[in-house]
């Protein structure tokens, strides 16, 4: 399984977890603080997928980069490519 896969499968997975999540929250059952902890885990969650969302579209905008330079279309980067992938991959900085 590649690193796109894998990404894809993640997302996948916590596209669901979130709809889930959202169906659990309507339930009035819930105390305060049951729904207070689900919200907590669903903005972690939330954090988790766009982190994912970024890096596959980082892949794509470097695959669409190389293709055009495989064509000649346009020069390589300044940055070396491994350094510009772990750009991409670095942890969030909260606020």
């Amino acid at each position: 399984m590649t690193e796109t896969d894998r990404l894809d499968h993640d997302i996948a997975g916590l596209q669901r977890l979130l709809t889930v999540a959202w169906k659990d929250l309507a339930n009035p059952s819930l105390t305060r603080f049951q729904r207070r902890e689900a919200i907590n885990q669903m903005k972690l969650c939330s954090g988790e997928l766009r982190r994912a969302l970024d890096a596959v579209e980082a892949d794509r905008i470097h695959q669409r980069e190389a293709r055009k330079r495989q064509e000649g279309m346009t020069p390589a980067p300044a940055v070396p490519e491994a350094e510009s992938r772990w750009r991409f991959l670095a942890p969030p900085v909260y606020l």
